[in-house]
């Protein structure tokens, strides 16, 4: 064991940190679903709530990459719909964040993934027009995301609905998620440091030394998403979800 930036870690915690590091910059470039696993393995380290605000300064950095990548193929037509309430719902799950222990939000949060995942496997086997591009849609689909983007960072499976249904192509949705995350995370930060204080100038200094694998899993993000076909890509994302909605139950 060894003190780093006021943190007792174990040389096999840290390598746990790195490699935390690599897969949320291999999910924002485009290989989504893959930050779930990050999320019950830093949870497991250091805390739930301590966990997303450790966590957040890592998405923000890996949210830079993938605008920077994939900033042109963004759809502003949606990313408008969504930002009015998922401002709202980063503000409810605040609140929740307040009232609720891990426990039962990872019981939630099971429960909304699975329930997001039989309705992304509904649209793929045939109801493609199921779900309509209405207002009310990305309202919810908007607070959602709030909601579980400030709690648990865990808003890939709720963006993962709602741009998959919206049928975008595969660059525009890593692009519109792209540019979701960088705004919502942007906006998160404030309520991380005044209100749950879960950043300060140790665990921002603990993310640092993560940048260089936040750099590598971005990379290989980009390089693996160019060589997967459109159609398989859909699917991709839709088994990550599924895979990481199961360790998070578990």
């Amino acid at each position: 064991m060894f003190e780093l930036f006021s943190y007792t870690l174990s040389y096999s915690s840290l390598l746990l940190l790195f490699l935390v590091a690599f897969f949320i910059g291999m999910a924002k470039t485009g290989v989504h679903g893959v930050s779930m696993f990050a999320v019950p393995l830093l949870a497991i380290m250091f805390g739930g709530k301590n966990s997303t605000g450790l966590m957040l300064p890592m998405l923000i950095m890996a949210d830079f990459f993938a605008v920077k990548y994939y900033h042109r193929h963004a759809n502003w037509g949606y990313l408008l719909k969504l930002f009015p309430s998922a401002a709202v719902g980063v503000l409810v799950g605040t609140w929740l964040g307040n009232v609720i222990d891990d426990h039962v939000f990872r019981s939630i949060m099971s429960v909304i993934i699975f329930a997001s995942l039989g309705i992304m496997l509904w649209i793929e086997k045939g109801n493609k027009e199921s779900i309509p591009d209405y207002l009310w849609f990305a309202l919810l689909m908007g607070l959602l995301g709030g909601v579980t983007t400030m709690i648990g960072n865990l808003a890939s499976s709720v963006m993962a609905l709602y741009l998959l249904s919206m049928r975008l192509p595969k660059n525009a949705y890593i692009g519109t998620a792209a540019w979701f995350f960088l705004v919502i995370n942007l906006f998160k930060v404030p309520f991380h440091i005044f209100n749950w204080q879960s950043i300060d100038v140790n665990s921002f200094l603990l993310n640092l030394i993560c940048l260089p694998f936040i750099a590598l899993g971005a990379w290989c993000g980009i390089w693996l998403v160019k060589r997967i076909p459109e159609k398989y890509y859909r699917w991709l994302v839709i088994v990550m979800i599924g895979v990481a909605a199961v360790l998070i139950l578990v």
